[in-house]
């Protein structure tokens, strides 16, 4: 059966359906699995699945972090407080994406509304990436231009298909779940390969190298968009995009008045923001430091690729055992573990782990699984209370604005970790005070706890916003709650991309 995605009304993530999975059916076969799916579903969305998640997003987002963690340090040469802020930059199209869903779901091209974005996302990110690595001198402000165009494809062709998927898995209500699957499978597998080559091939040909490498990712994006299966939708009448984006915009604006809404937007805003991210200053001091480990790219794509194992522990110990749990209750637990966590850091860069016999490679390896799956189970609450806080009629929209809101909050901790790496002068030579930046942060992850009132006490099951805000239906019930599960695969790939 095909089902070609024409509704211009699903946009943004899509989420976990409660049913069990046929995936976890031992009956089906990995091959039996995906084969059934292609009938059900039509082979080239299966495929645009696998390609994006999988490929583009898993394999290519966990490469493409590697290598411009190496370019700013080796070719560009840049401080790591000016890698910090700068890389922080090229998260923006990410804040932008409901402008990204709005166009895909309101302004066809030629008709298709899926199809083309596909197409000009692939475009746009090998242009981007063979500018970076085919070019022998390139000032550091048109890399980061460059950086930020392959971003913004990135961005672009992910809101796409969490449209299409949202839209099949509503359609095909019995499938969600093995549509979630199939995500979580294909980014997970994707973002353990990538990280695990990233280092050795950043050792074989350099950051420039792998840069070029990616884009056949993005290749493939624009092979998706050929392939794509779509109804194509004549005689569109474009006067109707500018009232559509007005309308949605007003909807938006409408929900966030409530204080229902903005009070956990704004927590969730101030616990990301207040993360402090000092990871370049951590990585220069792995890398370069004669005080430090020395890791070698090998070793560092190794490590990334354990701590994901970290993460996917987290997200099934949530699953399994906290996701019944209250809100308020859960965020206060996980954000004072999220700051202990970043103790394991201290530890290693006063170098107390060999004063007690523990080698730097293991001791960094439990480092970063612990690190990744407190990380994990403290933004799984956050992401189901977003999920929750969007109401009928512009759930996928509105879910993409809250995420952009946590992106912002992502990009902040960035750049306030750039400035305390520099009053502290931890530079590419100098880290005598990196110790203290470690502490300062961990210090930081405390302070949200003092605006957990933000927080709902409701249960994670039973809370929902008032009737005025959702625009409840009664006859719409089920349809509405399927949307909002649906939402939840960003559970899937939204942490790994960050």
């Amino acid at each position: 059966m095909v089902v070609e995605d024409q509704n211009p009304e699903n946009t943004g993530s899509i989420h976990v359906d409660k049913g069990e999975s046929r995936f976890l059916n031992v009956m089906y076969g990995p091959v039996r699995w995906i084969k059934m799916l292609s009938q059900e579903l039509h082979w080239s969305f299966v495929f645009g699945v696998v390609s994006l998640y999988g490929i583009n997003q898993g394999l290519g987002g966990s490469m493409g972090r590697v290598a411009t963690e190496y370019y700013m340090k080796d070719v560009q040469k840049v401080q790591p407080s000016e890698s910090q802020a700068l890389t922080a930059i090229t998260k923006i199209p990410w804040i932008i994406k409901p402008l990204w869903g709005i166009l895909t779901d309101v302004l066809p091209i030629f008709g298709f509304h899926r199809r083309p974005y596909f197409i000009l996302a692939g475009v746009l990110g090998v242009v981007s990436m063979l500018f970076i690595s085919l070019h022998s001198n390139l000032h550091l402000y048109f890399a980061l231009m460059w950086m930020t165009l392959s971003s913004a494809a990135m961005a672009i062709a992910d809101v796409t298909i969490d449209a299409c998927t949202a839209y099949n898995s509503i359609k095909q209500s019995a499938l969600a779940s093995d549509m979630q699957s199939l995500c979580s499978l294909s980014s997970s597998i994707g973002a353990l390969v990538g990280y695990f080559l990233s280092g050795i091939l950043v050792h074989l040909v350099g950051s420039k190298g792998v840069f070029g490498l990616l884009t056949l990712p993005f290749a493939l994006v624009s092979v998706v968009g050929i392939v794509f299966s779509e109804s194509h939708v004549p005689g569109f009448s474009y006067k109707q995009v500018n009232q559509r984006f007005i309308d949605a915009g007003r909807a938006m604006w409408r929900t966030l008045k409530c204080s229902d809404v903005w009070r956990p937007c704004l927590y969730m805003y101030i616990s990301l923001a207040l993360s402090l991210n000092i990871h370049e200053g951590l990585f220069y001091w792995f890398t370069d430091s004669k005080d430090g480990p020395l890791f070698a790219q090998e070793a560092v794509g190794f490590i990334l690729s354990i701590g994901s194992v970290g993460s996917i522990l987290g997200a099934t110990l949530y699953q399994l055992v906290l996701k019944d749990h209250p809100f308020r209750g859960l965020c206060l637990w996980t954000q004072l573990l999220f700051a202990l966590s970043g103790m394991l850091d201290l530890i290693l860069v006063l170098r107390l782990n060999l004063r007690l016999g523990l080698p730097d490679y293991l001791f960094i390896v439990v480092d970063e699984v612990v690190s990744q799956m407190i990380g994990r189970l403290k933004w799984m609450p956050l992401l189901v209370l977003t999920s929750k806080l969007c109401p009928h009629g512009i759930e996928g929209t509105f879910f993409a604005l809250l995420m952009s809101i946590d992106n912002a909050g992502v990009m902040t901790s960035s750049w306030l970790g750039g400035v305390l790496l520099h009053v502290l002068k931890v530079t590419r030579t100098e880290f005598g005070n990196l110790w203290l930046a470690v502490l300062v942060r961990n210090v930081m992850r405390l302070l949200p706890l003092f605006v957990l009132f933000l927080v709902p006490k409701g249960d994670q099951n039973t809370f929902k916003l008032p009737s005025e805000i959702m625009g409840e239906d009664p006859e719409e019930g089920d349809e509405k709650e399927e949307m909002r599960n649906l939402e939840m695969a960003s559970l899937v790939h939204y942490d790994d991309r960050r």
